[in-house]
């Protein structure tokens, strides 16, 4: 019997629990080249497993394609775990039927309104987010131990839960981000092993989170946000053996009190005074004499929705590589490397100590921490209860970017235990990894990445201290350094409702989502930052296949386009915008960048109408994108100079980009191009903008030897500048170690796609979906002798690795099952030999003088 398939996922989550969706999209990895499938699903494994399936059976489906099938079965409901598998046909389709898949499951939550039934939004007497931050009990009692129980739970604000004193999941700084005033996630945390048969308690800590954020008198703030005091709302729903259930929902009979976080600011830190703490306070048999009842808090016109993506978790701990005091009493905890997290700290010492510590990604010519570029003050505060035994703390409602810690008034010496760092970011698994003989470009690779980490919050952060807010360009210009090295089919889904809660009734997309601040007019309305609206769901169906987005979003992508239509004198040519960000050459003209989005919005907008069926709006937008590049042509186009616009870098780069070079034209705009990267001795002048599509004209015509020649600088400005100047995460300007701003920022991580598509050479073809076909396409350049990437693909994973001697080249690749793959070999003559090739492992060599490319 042929190989079943296996890893299967719903809404490309593995077992998924607590979701609303009824019909979820299912996933999975074939064992050969399919074409049909049967997926059954039913209410329980016995069911499933004997083929009585009440909820679904497809029935043979003639279909290649292993993502995105919709569950179209019956409603399972509220609080219902659905048991599902699927069989595959591979080949010529006269082949036997797989296998069956091993059972998956996925659970629902609380889908509706009615399902929250009973449950009040709840919070402490006078919690105004300014005192001390509440802390919110419940005890009862179950008649037995369950066999099955969840707790359902969100919070305006950010929550902690536990029961029976045992924290509930992992998630920190729950709920993620969203438009407050209208929508708010709740979690599911499975809580059955933390039940037993008699008294019980739920606990609920509260913080403020971005969705209260006050001006602090001597904190530093970007933003002043006020939806309000932090409340929560919760259901906990016990199954018991006999059949019987308890419900436990937040209401009046629930007790507060106040905890002993005295200080909560997303942008300035937070205070915890540990003489306040009510031990026990989550527990079984806690004094509850002196806490008072909890009081109602309505929020009022909010839709609850599932959080159906990874939270936020601690993924690694970092110890401090050297100590220093510059000061008396002052120490400097260097980590070594610039993160995004919390400090964990380990004291000893007298009551009523307070401990400071300084987050900053600089220090001063002192030695002290320098935080003028990340938001000043920002710190956190611990103020000691007197246990001789030690206290361990870290702040638990705030988040920061740094790589050192300045830690005031400790009360001993420090030790190598007194201070860690604990890196945070979403729990999305590595999907991907590069690695090649270059040190340099390893270290290009690594900083993008630790970026990359250093952002991946509940958005998409620009940087993970001075805003933390979600700008939109990110999502889509370095969606492939994203998805190269994570799985974000699920969190791209959650930002993409983002955009649309943020859109306008004229149908403008803010350049953030959610809109937390109203910015001026060209920082909230540029078509590169608001086009992620139409991009960024583009992406996530070229690579994992989601048409589900596609569908979703498709109407609200057709209002942005109608927006940006009314901001243009023709329909065509756009003036509006930030231009090309952070370009050393200020001199593209923002007609040129706009228009450019403009053309690959509508472009994307007629691969996207083809997607979902709409044939004749496809037709329209692609005429309408061919117009455009018409336009652009005409406007920008030097004949005497063959170049566009300014003749920056940036304009040739745009204008290749988007297909509006004649054939004629192409090659002397291209060798324009390259002559002026040769001019400034091998760097680019461009922006955030410019640089993808620079980077993709230069790989598409061939010259990867022009792109590996700017990577291997190290003067500025380029990437090796940063790392020759102690960069240990991508910073924001090309310059940024010694020009200052923030030293976590990806929105320059362009190259990290180049590295593994076009340098290693694993990429997807170009009409490929959820790489459905595979091309390796090496490119032995910049004197290189070894380069490997890997990837997991929707269909498994693929990997290449080659070697380059003086007299051999030598290529190994591993594909996963599904259709062949295109190998386009490099010949020491520049040429190449292309050869179709099935799934499995294969090595090739192409023997030859490769002195010359050294």
């Amino acid at each position: 019997m042929t190989t079943a398939p296996h890893a299967l996922r719903t809404a490309h989550l593995a077992e998924p629990l607590g979701i609303d969706e009824q019909h979820p999209d299912l996933s999975w990895r074939p064992g050969g080249r399919q074409r049909a499938y049967r997926i059954q699903a039913a209410t329980s494994p016995g069911l499933l497993e004997s083929g009585t399936c009440d909820l679904w059976d497809s029935g043979q489906v003639e279909d290649p394609r292993s993502t995105g099938a919709r569950y179209d079965g019956r409603p399972p409901g509220a609080r219902r775990r659905v048991w599902w598998r699927v069989r595959a046909r591979y080949d010529d389709g006269t082949s036997p039927w797989s296998a069956w898949s091993s059972a998956a499951t996925w659970e629902t939550g609380l889908p509706t309104e009615s399902d929250w039934d009973g449950a009040h939004w709840i919070t402490a007497p006078d919690a105004d987010g300014t005192s001390r931050l509440p802390l919110l009990a419940k005890d009862f009692r179950l008649p037995s131990a369950p066999v099955k129980a969840r707790l359902y739970a969100t919070a305006l604000g950010t929550y902690e839960a536990s029961v029976n004193g045992v924290r509930a999941g992992c998630a920190l700084l729950e709920p993620g981000y969203t438009a407050y005033g209208t929508r708010l996630l709740y979690a599911t945390y499975d809580i059955t092993g933390a039940l037993g048969a008699g008294d019980n308690t739920v606990g609920l800590s509260l913080g403020n989170g971005i969705a209260h954020a006050p001006r602090v008198p001597g904190r530093y703030a970007k933003l002043h946000i006020d939806h309000g005091r932090p409340r929560a709302l919760a259901v906990l729903y016990a199954v018991h053996a006999d059949g019987t259930s308890t419900t436990i929902v937040t209401d009046d009979t629930w007790r507060a009190a106040e905890g002993p976080v005295t200080l909560s600011a997303w942008f300035g830190g937070e205070e915890h005074d540990a003489r306040l703490e009510r031990p026990g306070w989550n527990r079984q048999g806690h004094d509850r004499r002196t806490w008072t009842a909890a009081v109602p808090a309505p929020l009022d016109g909010v839709t609850l929705n599932a959080r159906t993506h990874p939270p936020v978790e601690v993924v690694d701990t970092i110890a401090p590589v050297s100590v220093s005091e510059p000061r008396p009493g002052t120490h400097v905890f260097d980590l070594g490397v610039n993160i995004a997290g919390r400090p964990r700290i380990d004291v000893t010492g007298p009551a009523g100590t307070s401990v400071t510590i300084r987050p900053a990604e600089l220090l001063a010519d002192d030695g002290t921490v320098n935080q003028r570029f990340t938001g000043t003050p920002c710190y956190d505060k611990y103020t000691l209860r007197g246990d001789p035994e030690g206290e361990e703390w870290a702040p638990a409602t705030v988040y920061h970017g740094f790589r050192y810690l300045q830690v005031e008034q400790l009360p001993g010496a420090p030790s190598p235990e007194t201070v860690h760092g604990e890196v945070m970011r979403t729990a999305n698994t590595r999907a991907g990894g590069f690695s090649c003989s270059s040190d340099l470009l390893n270290g290009i690779h690594r900083i993008i990445d630790r970026a990359v980490q250093g952002n991946m919050f509940s958005v998409l952060t620009d940087c993970p201290h001075r805003e933390k807010l979600g700008w939109l360009e990110q999502t889509h210009l370095v969606f492939p350094a994203v998805a190269y090295g994570y799985d974000v089919a699920a969190h791209y889904r959650k930002l993409v409702r983002d955009m649309a809660d943020a859109q306008t009734a004229s149908g403008l997309v803010p350049g953030i989502a959610p809109e937390y601040t109203v910015f001026e007019d060209k920082f909230r309305d540029d078509a590169n930052w608001g086009g992620a609206l139409v991009l960024a769901p583009w992406y996530l169906y070229r690579t994992y296949g989601d048409t589900t987005t596609l569908r979703t979003h498709y109407p609200d992508m057709l209002r942005y386009l109608g927006h940006l239509h009314s901001r243009s004198d023709d329909g065509l040519l756009l003036q509006h915008g930030l231009g090309d960000w952070i370009a050393f050459d200020d001199s593209t003209p923002k007609a040129v960048t706009a228009t450019h989005a403009h053309h690959r919005i509508v472009t994307a907008l007629g691969d996207i109408a083809a997607a979902i069926g709409r044939p004749d709006e496809a037709a329209a937008h692609r005429r309408l994108a061919d117009r455009i590049a018409e336009a652009f042509h005409t406007r920008f186009f030097d004949p005497l100079d063959h170049t566009y616009g300014s003749g920056s870098q940036a304009c040739d780069a745009l204008a290749l980009d988007m297909g509006a070079v004649p054939a004629g034209e192409s090659p002397a705009v291209l060798a324009h191009l390259v002559d002026a990267i040769r001019a400034e001795n091998n760097h680019v002048t461009v922006g955030e903008i410019a640089l993808p599509a620079l980077l993709r004209v230069l790989s598409a015509h061939e010259r990867d030897d022009v792109v590996a020649d700017v990577l291997g600088r190290t003067d500025s400005p380029s990437y090796g500048y940063q790392l020759a100047h102690g960069a240990t995460a991508l910073t924001e300007r090309w310059d940024g170690p010694t020009r200052g701003s923030s030293q976590n920022h990806f929105m320059l991580g362009a190259a990290a796609q180049w590295l593994t598509a076009s340098l290693a050479g694993l990429r997807q073809a170009a009409d490929s979906v959820a790489y459905e076909h595979i091309v390796v396409r090496p490119a032995p350049v910049g004197g290189l002798t070894r380069a490997s990437a890997w990837y997991e693909t929707p269909r498994g994973r693929a990997a290449v690795t080659w070697y380059r001697g003086p007299d051999e080249f030598r290529l190994t690749v591993t594909l996963p099952p599904g259709a062949p793959t295109r190998v386009e070999l490099p010949l020491p003559d520049g040429g190449r030999d292309v050869r179709e090739v099935p799934d499995g492992s294969w090595e090739f060599t192409v023997p030859g003088d490769w002195s010359l490319h050294a």
